[in-house]
């Protein structure tokens, strides 16, 4: 690479220190006229070793192969990638070998040093630049340290996998004895006369007396005797069918309110009085949401499949791409820890996220279960009862269950061969499931205003489309950050909107001149109390939260955008999470043994699981030789390393989050709402409640009524 001619002498030197040793380092040095090789035989007792190369310097870049012996050795920057498996190198290396992979049971291990620094991250080639190479005359040495120790026998494989799958299956365990106990209690309760022998569903009814004691001044969950406007049960022949039939009736269409006045049909005067009835908050059939909530379900299954079949095919090729050609540049694994198992380079990576499958999988029978207790129930009711307390649909927890399972899915497919181009494997469903977690806290107090499937699935397509831009572009351009800052503000407004008013309000030309009168006259022209206090408080922490967002991205300009974009859905939900349990307590119930488990569950276990989460083990957003500057050894059984443990524990965190959701929603205990002494009636059946209270007071009977099962 000089520019003019250079005198050189010829040395030939006979090598004494020719041979590797196993558990022994060797120390030598390399330069890009003077590569090196040795030679390795694999002892009687190992059949995989992994050769372990560092150096103090992370330039010059260098490369390490490994060949079969076989001549000639390909040891120069042209030629080291043509046989074999190679390396790119800074300041550290790794590379898996197993014997089976050798029939001489020998093999070579080349170290090249490379002319320019720009494979390893340094700077750009000045041949690019059209300038007089400068880097001929340096001094291109590098002192280097190998050590090829034995990797894990075959036991230990087995040893991970049986780990693996008992620690999981320990959970259904778990669940079977938490069922066994739970019917073992009803059915006592059952036998003490404290629940109807034909009730198998774990419903209890209790007839002690109950007092008011919800604040009666509250705007959000105060009961209000004399208001009639959402008073009256809805009567029509719909609400007069059993319970467990489906008809194909045009009844149950788009149409919800036909049966009905017009005056108690209107949203606009029930969905925006300041207080608020059970039956304001679910005035539709139930047969018809369960079945559009129940679109959720099968529309994430059909987006499963079409979404994996092709990341399947794409991590194969990547794999056999890798296999064929030798080059573990390909994939940013953690080679200290990269257990090889046939065609898979890090067995260990993959075989971490079965439990999200199992979990997934037991999250849904445990739906299934409270599915069937649930329809039993509402069989055994007569007409007049079928449809008290917090109206149940089962579709969102179903598609939170099957994303649970495709998480694991994809995040095995990521971790095949993790790169820069199929990141988006390991995030997209994890978007989902922020999302689906939100929308089930809505939907259980807001069953007939949620959003659709279609819009739901369309809107986590377009964060999946965002987060791919961010990581395309995000990088370096400043313009992208200012309009993803905008977008993210404005999107964050119109969500409150949405919120505040129920979704009574409309997105025209003209909502800036309603905003900017109303501001007017509940701001400057008087100081008015907001007429939904609870919903400002939350939105405006809210917005306060999403803006620092925005800044920070604004100016900061994180480079891992999918993490970025990922936490705040994460936060978001967390944020309307502790609201909904606030806001649970403030109307007067309290905690029962099992959400509040379940809570302390969630919390331990995700502070674990984060902790592991930032042990950065590699990067594809760096160059590979720069990536392994971060790869660490296994810690759990010799066999998995951080990130395998975060899979672990991220999967154990998901599963008690949706319990949490699940009990959370229906286990609280009942706020004393009304006196059973004199209980006023307003129609057969009709149940007024506090809008955040899940346990509900049968003014029919006069008996609280726990929801829990």
């Amino acid at each position: 690479m000089a520019p003019f001619n250079i005198a050189y002498e010829l040395l030939v030197t006979r090598l004494e220190n020719f041979q590797l040793e196993t558990n022994k380092a060797f120390n030598f040095t390399a330069s890009p006229s003077q590569p090196q090789y040795f030679l390795y035989k694999f002892p009687q007792d190992v059949d995989s070793v992994i050769i372990k190369v560092v150096s103090d310097a992370v330039y010059p870049c260098s490369v390490v192969s490994v060949q079969d012996i076989v001549c000639p050795v390909y040891d120069l920057d042209h030629n080291v990638e043509f046989n074999g498996v190679y390396q790119s190198m800074t300041k550290q290396a790794a590379i898996t070998v197993q014997r089976k992979d050798f029939p001489g049971e020998q093999f070579f291990v080349v170290f090249v040093i490379k002319p320019e620094d720009y494979a390893c991250g340094g700077s750009v080639p000045s041949s690019i630049h059209g300038n007089v190479n400068r880097t001929w005359n340096l001094e291109r040495t590098k002192n280097l340290q190998v050590t090829i120790v034995p990797s894990i026998k075959k036991s230990v494989y087995v040893q991970a996998m049986f780990f693996s799958f008992l620690s999981f299956l320990s959970f259904y365990l778990g669940s079977v004895v938490v069922a066994f106990v739970h019917y073992i209690r009803v059915r006592r309760k059952a036998l003490a006369g404290r629940l109807s022998p034909e009730d198998g569903s774990g419903i209890m009814t209790s007839s002690h007396p109950i007092t008011a004691s919800t604040p009666e001044g509250s705007s959000y969950g105060a009961i209000d005797e004399s208001s009639s406007s959402g008073g009256h049960q809805l009567s029509s022949p719909e609400r007069g069918l059993p319970a467990g039939s489906d008809t194909d009736s045009s009844v149950e269409e788009e149409s919800d309110f036909d049966t009905m006045p017009e005056i108690e049909s209107d949203k606009n005067v029930i969905r925006t009085k300041v207080f608020l009835y059970l039956s304001d908050l679910s005035r539709k059939d139930r047969r018809i949401v369960s079945k559009k909530y129940k679109i959720y379900f099968w529309n994430i299954i059909t987006i499963a499949v079409f979404y994996a079949l092709p990341v399947i095919q794409l991590v194969i090729t990547y794999q056999t791409v890798v296999n064929v050609t030798g080059n573990q540049d390909i994939c940013y694994y953690n080679f200290l820890c990269a257990h090889p198992l046939g065609v898979l380079s890090a067995f260990n990576n993959v075989l971490s996220n079965v439990g999200h499958t199992l979990l997934g999988f037991l999250f849904l029978l445990i739906v299934l279960r409270r599915d069937i207790l649930h329809r039993r129930a509402m069989e055994m009711k007569d007409v007049y009862t079928l449809d008290y307390g917090i109206p149940k649909h089962f579709g969102l927890f179903y598609a939170m269950g099957i994303a649970l399972m495709m998480e694991g899915v994809l995040s095995a497919c990521y971790h095949v061969c993790p790169n820069y181009s199929n990141f988006q494997f390991d995030t997209s469903f994890m978007y989902m499931i922020a999302g689906l977690c939100m929308l089930k806290l809505y939907q259980t107090r807001h069953p007939d205003i949620n959003a659709s499937a279609y819009s739901a699935y369309a809107s986590f397509a377009v964060v999946i489309c965002l987060a791919v831009l961010g990581v395309v572009f995000g990088k370096n351009d400043v313009w992208f950050w200012v309009i993803f800052s905008m977008i993210h503000v404005l999107a964050s407004l119109a969500l409150s909107t949405q919120i505040y008013y129920m979704g009574r309000f409309k997105i025209d030309l003209g909502i800036f001149r309603r905003a900017a009168m109303v501001l007017y006259t509940d701001c400057i022209q008087q100081c008015s109390r907001p007429m939904y206090m609870d919903r400002m408080v939350l939105l405006i922490v809210g917005n306060l939260v999403n803006w620092s967002f925005a800044i920070f991205g604004l100016v900061y300009r994180p480079r891992d955008f999918a993490s970025y974009i990922l936490g705040i859905f994460i936060c978001n939900l967390l944020l309307y999470l502790t609201f909904y349990i606030i806001m649970k307590l403030r109307s007067s119930e309290k905690l029962l043994p099992i959400p509040l488990f379940c809570i302390v569950a969630t919390a331990v276990v995700w502070a674990a699981a984060l902790y592991f989460f930032f042990q950065t083990l590699s990067s594809w957003e760096e160059t590979p030789a720069e990536s392994r500057e971060k790869n660490r050894p296994c810690i759990l059984l010799g066999f998995f390393d951080d990130h395998d443990v975060w899979h672990f524990l991220s999967a154990a965190a998901l599963f008690f989050s949706f319990l949490a959701l699940v009990s959370v929603m229906v286990s609280f205990t009942a706020p004393e709402v009304l006196s059973s002494s004199n209980p006023k009636r307003d129609a057969p059946g009709h149940l007024k409640v506090s809008p955040l209270s899940h346990s509900c007071v049968d003014l029919s009977h006069g008996e609280e009524v726990d929801t829990t099962i």
